[in-house]
């Protein structure tokens, strides 16, 4: 039984007025009436909302007008999904030499359009910097055949087209993937890089067996669920197809109280106001989509169990490895310490699996960003509008810094201007601080016997699997008929739960009726009723068994899975020994891999001493600026100034992989490195030597005193220069 609510005997100690208490009574129950036709009102909503939606060809929450520029199902291979631009709206102008950004939506069980579900969103923040915005979707259900190959070949194919669009923007498309989207993105950077720009992978899944002890349970659903046996059981009962309304029962698992009640009673507690959100969320979260048995099976199998792209263990049909070192394009990973279905150890773990430390991101060119939040939630990581006014609009702001970023890896940290720093840019600023691999493992936690166990139940799941495909597979296939599979997908409870509370059911038939006559005479509850108040501590002790038996639950699910699969004779006949030190790959430990390195260094060295003066100023500055712990948005106006001034005939993407030589020869040999800057500025006359070392100090004193490690770096490079001096001619000699 739960306790009154102290404010109820508070109201009727002091005063002891039995007219007042029956008043209070009278006017709550009469609330709780209104309120809960009215919620019933809302459902009916929501179950017409539903159908309406299913019963559209194209069914779609993106909020933004936009044209559809190539159809998925026009390709050699066709696939269900689409290339749209977005219309700009009269009050936004675009700037065709602007980069395109291009966002594609996650295929996770709901419909397309959450990336620009809101104006706040990625695309809003995007087309408000007078980016032009691309849009690619997918229809509900997918084209017979379809693979998730496939899929990755029609993004690239949209990334050209969007390229061939904007090719004098001299820039190639920003992709930003969320969630699902994410991974499909970088397996198509990693099989075609020259298609890409930077890539933005928001609460994107790369790295699934990784995870924090006592957080982040759903880690743990393939083994408890005895592997992807059962995924493939429900395809066959979907007669080839798989409802992605199960996907979505997973994710709603994770939160019992929020599932169970929460959500439901926020509703009904303010039906009045929130009403309009719940069913314009309702919207996309019930929109219910199909995927192809084989791709939810090549889904599960490579990625939830077998975790086989962040080592580079998946090869395509073929013939192709895809390996996430070849990308090209800088990577900014956005995850959330709040997020229970990407947690950061996921979003982040593939960068510690696939490189033995940070100069093996640097010999391949990577330049890795990662930024954590604090506290936001999944969705709320791409379509919170105050996410979306602060961190994506700092990415946005700032991704022809990120592109030029040196290879390695650095975490993000965004911090409110104060007031000595010029604020033209936004309120905030963009920092960026150097980090190491092994910096990761305070998020990623990465232990050898739990990869045992997530190993331990990949062997065993291609054992179960095999198993149900020779024996048991051919009668499910033999009984489910297409028309079986629309019953299947019909009967699901998450389906039923929108169409019996539509107007297809004839008991719903008065809800509207009294819904309409009550909001004419509608006069809402005073927040201090006592009974109220007495329901709303009922409610939070609700939510708070809930949450206590969700915890419950999910300790004794880690339980079970860590004492199943951390048995040794279970290893054992999964073909893990006690002798297998590391039961997966490590790429950046290769054999042939120590050999790219070697040649790579070998490379570099002989560039040390080739070039002019742009190679030598660029490496001052970048040895001078590498003094610092940390780099911020401002240098990239200082290298920008610095291109103006060498040379306005070289365009970005070429002053790009200068920048980038000149960081691995420094990183490869600051001594030689240094020691040949004379060298490279010996044609020029005193006078420009004179016009580097202003040019250089200029930059530096533009945002504020340096540090004394940053001084005494500049008094270095000086002295250096001025070695050039006697030896350089009285005439005027061409600038390099």
């Amino acid at each position: 039984m739960f306790p009154m609510h102290a404010a109820w005997l508070e109201a009727a100690s002091p005063v002891l007025d039995p007219f007042g208490l029956i008043r209070a009574t009278q006017d709550y129950w009469q609330d709780t009436f209104e309120r809960s036709v009215l919620y019933w009102d809302v459902m009916r909503q929501r179950g017409n909302q539903y159908l309406e939606h299913m019963e559209q060809t194209k069914p779609n929450v993106l909020g933004f007008e936009a044209e559809v520029l190539m159809d998925g199902r026009d390709l050699p291979r066709p696939v269900n999904y689409e290339l749209m631009r977005i219309l700009p709206s009269p009050d936004v102008m675009i700037d065709p030499l602007k980069r395109p950004f291009v966002i594609v939506d996650p295929r996770a069980g709901h419909g397309p359009g959450i990336g620009g579900f809101k104006p706040d969103s990625e695309i809003g923040v995007a087309m408000r910097a007078g980016h032009p915005c691309y849009f690619i979707g997918f229809l509900p259900f997918p084209v017979p055949g379809q693979h998730v190959e496939d899929v990755v070949d029609a993004e690239i194919a949209f990334l050209r087209e969007v390229g061939a669009r904007h090719a004098e923007a001299n820039e190639k498309p920003v992709v930003i993937g969320n969630c699902q989207a994410g991974w499909q993105l970088m397996m198509a950077a990693a099989l075609e890089p020259d298609a890409f720009g930077p890539i933005l992978v928001a609460g994107a899944p790369l790295s699934y067996w990784a995870g924090e002890r006592g957080r982040y349970p759903m880690r743990y659903s393939g083994g408890l669920l005895g592997g992807s046996w059962l995924t493939a059981f429900a395809g066959d009962l979907g007669a080839g197809l798989f409802d992605g309304a199960w996907l979505v029962q997973n994710f709603e698992r994770l939160n019992p109280a929020n599932t169970l009640w929460s959500k439901q009673y926020r509703l009904y507690a303010n039906v009045d106001d929130e009403s309009e959100r719940y069913l314009q969320f309702e919207r996309w979260w019930g929109g219910h989509i199909v995927l192809n048995a084989e791709e939810i099976q090549y889904i599960v199998d490579n990625l939830f169990i077998g975790n086989r792209l962040s080592t580079a263990q998946l090869i395509t049909r073929d013939g192709r490895r895809i390996d996430l070192r070849n990308v090209r394009s800088p990577i900014l990973v956005f995850c959330s310490q709040g997020d229970n279905i990407t947690p950061p150890p996921q979003a982040l773990g593939w960068i510690s699996d696939l490189y033995d430390g940070v100069e093996d991101i640097v010999a391949n060119e990577q330049t890795i960003v990662y930024c954590v939040h604090d506290s936001t939630g999944h969705l709320g990581i791409f379509v919170s509008g105050s996410i979306s006014r602060r961190e994506h609009a700092e990415f946005t702001a700032n991704m022809d810094y990120i592109d030029v970023l040196p290879p390695g890896l650095y975490e993000t940290a965004i911090t409110p201007r104060d007031a000595t720093q010029d604020a033209t840019d936004g309120d905030y600023l963009l920092e960026f601080r150097p980090r190491g691999v092994d910096d990761l493992q305070p998020l990623v936690q990465r232990r050898d016997d739990d990869e045992r166990r997530f190993a331990t139940v990949a062997r065993l799941s291609e054992s179960g699997l095999a198993l149900y495909q020779q024996y048991t597979q051919p009668w499910i296939k033999a009984v489910m008929t297409p028309e079986a599979g629309r019953w299947m997908r019909r009967l699901h409870p998450i389906r039923l739960g929108y169409k019996l509370l539509s107007d297809r059911n004839p008991l719903m038939s008065t809800v509207p009726v009294l819904a309409e006559r009550i909001r004419r005479r509608r006069q809402p509850l005073s927040s201090d009723n006592p009974l109220a108040q007495w329901e709303r501590s009922v409610a939070t002790r609700i939510e708070e068994n809930l949450e206590a038996y969700g915890e419950w639950r999910d300790r004794v699910s880690e339980a079970l899975f860590m004492n199943i699969y951390g048995q040794p004779w279970l290893q054992a006949l999964a073909g893990i020994g006690p002798d297998t030190a590391r039961v997966r790959p490590h790429p950046g430990r290769a054999p042939e891999h120590q050999h790219f390195l070697r040649k790579r260094r070998t490379a570099l060295r002989e560039r040390i001493a080739s070039g002019g003066a742009r190679e030598a100023v660029v490496r001052a500055l970048i040895y001078i600026l590498g003094g610092a712990p940390a780099t911020d948005e401002r240098n990239f106006q200082r290298l920008k100034a610095t291109r103006e001034e060498l040379g306005k005939s070289l365009d970005l993407q070429q002053f790009k992989m200068l920048v980038r030589e000149q960081f691995f020869i420094l990183k490869l040999d600051v001594r030689e490195a240094l020691k040949a800057l004379p060298t490279l500025i010996a044609r020029s006359d005193a006078s420009e030597v004179d016009a580097y070392l202003a040019h250089i100090t200029h930059i530096l004193d533009a945002s504020g005193p340096q540090s004394e490690h940053v001084q005494k770096r500049l008094e270095r490079v000086r002295v250096l220069f001025e070695q050039a001096r006697p030896a350089a001619p009285n005439h005027e000699a061409p600038r390099a």
